[in-house]
């Protein structure tokens, strides 16, 4: 388990030193990470102060305690007074470091993010390591709960001024699952330390294994 762990952390944080991968947007599912062949969709609409978003994902699972995502969507942005759309996509790889069990309380995952919108006159682009754990709630496997956190690093152009940024959104989240083939998911984000983003957001969203 600490050959494991150490390899999993080393793999995030150098994912984080280059142009790398993960969820920029959310944890936008649980932290048990895929089977291999595993496929999982998703969509999502996700509000804040100042835009309304529509975002899809696609999960897959190539290897062994890993997989990976891609994010897309369109957004309504109001910035400066000024309403535009923009268009995000992101992508995401992830680890599996713990699972739950008799022996241990949560699944954990470790992983990086980058993730760019862009609109007239307006760009950002984020990169970052991300942590998530979610615990099953009770025994028929029906309510999940999730936390996340991600250190991200962005850079934005807004009407031509140039701004770094460095943010901690931390993400609690709540997932219900009627059935084995579908799940119901609300998140909330508050976005803590970030000049560039509004501090609070929530997103609502549904998933398909399969």
């Amino acid at each position: 388990m600490k050959r494991l762990l150490a390899t999993a952390l080393a793999v995030a944080l150098a994912c984080a030193a280059t142009p790398a991968l993960a969820q920029v947007y959310g944890v936008l599912s649980d932290a048990k990470v895929l089977p291999v062949n595993g496929h999982l969709g998703g969509g999502y609409l996700q509000f804040d102060k100042s835009s309304a978003t529509l975002m899809g994902q696609l999960r897959l699972s190539l290897y062994p305690n890993f997989d990976f995502g891609f994010v897309g969507g369109l957004s309504r942005l109001d910035i400066e007074n000024d309403t535009k759309s923009s268009v995000r996509l992101a992508t995401d790889f992830r680890g599996q470091i713990a699972t739950q069990s008799a022996n241990f309380p949560m699944h954990i995952t470790l992983g990086a993010a980058l993730a760019l919108e862009s609109a007239d006159g307006f760009s950002l682009l984020s990169v970052g390591p991300t942590a998530a754990a979610s615990r099953v709630l009770d025994q028929a496997n029906q309510w999940t709960a999730t936390f996340g956190a991600s250190l991200l690093l962005s850079r934005s152009e807004i009407s031509g001024e140039r701004n770094t940024d460095t943010s901690l959104p931390l993400r609690l989240g709540l997932q219900y699952a009627p059935n084995s083939s579908l799940r119901i998911l609300s998140e909330a984000q508050l976005a803590v330390s970030d000049e560039i983003r509004d501090d609070f957001s929530f997103t609502l969203g549904v998933l398909f294994p399969f």
